[in-house]
């Protein structure tokens, strides 16, 4: 028998409670639609809220756990980022316009359905998902549960807001350069970016030309693993599919003794980037919490090279182009209009090169596995920035700031593989930051290990922000 408040219950903790007839699906889903519903003007998380749909989906659980039914997810209720098709909603990108609503779900909707979630709505995100805020003109500013001045990040911004602030008790986001792993560390939430192909991107057979891949965004990793789980699986119409595996049995065992770099360098950039001091400092301190735990951490650094940065930009701008050809009078910022000129340019011939050169590039970024288990490397370079930051910039100036802000967490995208962003602490100004575990091919069951023994050691789900989104 559970006696915290249900806003207070983890993923794991909801659907037990619902099992055992602590509290009930319908009670669990109101009380989330109406957090959502009271904070919409402040914290701005969601686009879309699904109040009639999700309680007639509540009432439904309800009665499948009356009859004796058990799935890992019944009844309780989640959200999805406004990049991923839900049946009867539109999928607007962060972008403004009217669309027509999907007819079917995504595959990993589809599959968190089947695992007995209730989806309450669609989450806030930036244009085509393409910066590490969450604003648009269409919907405004989404704000940080932990500083209404600060942006939560993006592009996965609303599903990290709405979990931060206890809205929902997880959520799925997706990850093109980061926007999993950016908003977790500046949430302070667990975010799993998983090896491309785990979890099905369907009906595209692939996003971005393989940069984009689904991930979880949750308070613990336990939460987090399970949300992974029962997303996880191919369609087949999928263009990567590799080896099916379970991660949250991985929570709670012991990895054994590992050598684990901690790299602080910065992956090449053409603009000025720098390693904010209170970021590297509480980078440090998970360094020291893995030493504690028996692991070795050893500085080391990545050989990035120059030329990573020329095969993700056509995948990724090419891929602006291609998302936003599917919103018929979308209306969007200049910015993104100018992005998905430059995918047109970048597209073809020269994308075709970039993507060639992954495997080259997975030999040579993959040599620090010759020496190391994992690498540990800051998820960002500075807290989370003034949420109107990019408010004015011209495209220049954006790519700077952003570059600026978030220069480490897209050579995974390239490459392909798994990383996890664990919280690493707070700023003096109570700003959240985190730090990420980076592993090779089909490596997600010793991250989610290694995160599970630092949450042990950190406790980072004990701390919630204030909420000041309810005054």
């Amino acid at each position: 028998m559970t006696t915290a408040p249900i806003r207070e219950l983890g993923l794991a903790e909801s659907a037990a409670a619902i099992a055992c007839g602590d509290t009930t699906s319908v009670a669990a889903t109101t009380a989330a639609l109406d957090r959502i519903e009271a904070s919409a003007a402040s914290l701005n998380a969601f686009r879309v809220v699904r109040r009639e749909r999700a309680l007639a989906e509540a009432a439904e659980a309800d009665r499948r756990v009356a009859a004796g039914e058990r799935l890992p997810l019944l009844g309780v209720p989640i959200a999805i980022k406004d990049d991923t098709d839900i049946t009867g909603e539109s999928t607007a990108f962060g972008c403004g316009g009217q669309f027509p609503a999907a007819t079917e779900d995504a595959e990993v909707v589809r599959r968190l359905r089947a695992a007995g979630a209730v989806i309450v709505g669609k989450t806030n995100t930036c244009e085509i998902g393409q910066w590490p805020f969450t604003d648009a003109a269409a919907f405004g500013y989404t704000r940080n549960p932990w500083h209404a001045e600060h942006t939560p990040g993006g592009s996965s911004g609303g599903s990290a807001a709405a979990v931060s602030a206890g809205l929902v008790p997880a959520a799925l986001g997706s990850d093109g350069a980061g926007s999993v792993r950016i908003p977790a560390s500046w949430t302070n939430l667990v975010g799993i970016k998983p090896q491309r192909g785990r979890i099905s991107t369907w009906p595209r057979a692939e996003l971005f030309n393989g940069l984009t891949v689904h991930g979880t965004l949750a308070r613990t990793v336990a939460d987090a693993a399970l949300l992974f789980d029962m997303a996880a699986g191919a369609h087949p119409g999928d263009r990567h599919t590799p080896p099916a595996l379970i991660v949250s049995d991985a929570v709670g065992r012991d990895p054994g003794r590992l050598k684990i770099a901690l790299a602080l360098g910065i992956p090449f950039t053409a603009t000025r980037t720098a390693l904010d001091p209170e970021v590297a400092a509480r980078v440090q301190d998970v360094a020291g919490a893995l030493r504690r735990l028996g692991h070795a951490v050893t500085v080391a650094e990545v050989d990035y090279g120059v030329a990573l940065g020329a095969s993700f930009l056509p995948r990724s701008l090419a891929g602006i182009r291609t998302e936003l050809a599917k919103l018929a009078g979308a209306q969007v910022d200049p910015r993104t209009r100018f992005n998905a000129r430059m995918g047109l340019l970048l597209g073809g011939p020269v994308l075709a090169v970039a993507r060639a050169a992954e495997p080259l590039l997975r030999k040579r970024i993959g040599r620090i596995f010759d020496d190391f288990d994992v690498v540990l490397a800051p998820t960002t370079a500075t807290p989370p920035p003034p949420v109107e930051a990019m408010r004015g910039l011209n495209t220049a100036a954006t790519d700077a700031l952003i570059t600026a802000a978030c220069p480490y967490t897209w050579p995974w995208n390239v490459l392909g593989w798994p990383s996890v962003n664990v919280p690493a602490g707070f700023t003096a100004a109570g700003l959240p930051v985190g730090a990420q575990l980076m592993g090779p091919a089909c490596s997600e069951p010793r991250l989610v290990s290694v995160a599970a023994q630092l949450e042990s050691e950190l406790c980072w789900q004990r701390h919630r922000p204030e909420p000041w989104w309810e005054r």
